[in-house]
């Protein structure tokens, strides 16, 4: 089984990028001189000296999730922020301590031939793991197929990795590349290329097979095992 990789999303780091407080109402004060009558507000700086209040550096107030749903609708600044988040859904942000690191939920697995029902692999629920859960006609063609969310952060270098054994000696140990993609609420889908079932008499059989999502860092996101069996016919 191989996989298709999918398009990766930048993330370039902004340059010398400021935000500055503008617009702002603000009453007069009247503290030790500072303000004279007909004159812009002014405050004492750490030298001593007087400046208007827009010539300082206010900071940025707001946390970066407040800060998007200020300025959505500024165009330069939005455009910026889509390319730096790669146009990542502000709700499934999630901001605080410990909840930067990105998580992956998988949401369904599934094996797909033409002309047969769709296997959806139970590996959410608890199932009989040394029964095979399907059945693959030798010469046949199938592929696989799944979706899942990323929430919190960017994940990078989504892995799917598999290892295939027979009669307990390894046949087959790939780890492909999927991608690398930003938080949204709406679920990613990927399907793989498509492969072809082995003929002849050592090719039928059972098959047990070890499933893994991992990204760069190596944190798993999922751990599958389940058994399938290779016949000359599909029962």
């Amino acid at each position: 089984m191989s996989t298709v990789a999918a398009g990766n999303l930048a993330l370039p780091t902004p340059k010398d990028t400021a935000f500055k407080s503008s617009g702002e109402t603000e009453d007069a004060k009247v503290e030790n001189g500072a303000v004279h009558a007909g004159s812009d507000r002014v405050e004492e700086d750490d030298d001593g000296k007087l400046r208007p209040v827009e010539e300082q550096d206010c900071g940025l107030k707001f946390s970066l999730k407040e800060q998007i749903e200020k300025d959505k609708d500024e165009g330069r600044l939005r455009r910026w922020k889509e390319h730096l988040f790669g146009r990542a859904d502000v709700s499934a942000i999630e901001l605080g301590v410990g909840k930067k690191v990105p998580e992956v939920k998988i949401l369904t697995l599934s094996i797909l031939s033409p002309g047969r029902p769709d296997v959806n692999l139970p590996f959410t629920a608890p199932f009989n793991s040394k029964r095979s859960l399907f059945t693959l006609k030798e010469g046949s063609r199938y592929h696989t197929k799944f979706s899942f969310n990323v929430f919190n952060s960017a994940v990078s270098g989504l892995k799917y990795a598999y290892t295939v054994w027979k009669t307990g000696i390894r046949v087959e140990n790939t780890k492909k590349m999927v991608g690398t993609f930003s938080p949204r609420q709406e679920p990613y889908t990927h399907e793989l290329e498509e492969e072809t079932i082995p003929c002849g008499l050592f090719a039928r059989g059972s098959y047990f097979v070890r499933t893994k999502f991992v990204d760069d860092e190596g944190k798993c996101y999922m751990d599958f095992s389940y058994y399938f069996e290779i016949r000359k016919n599909w029962q």
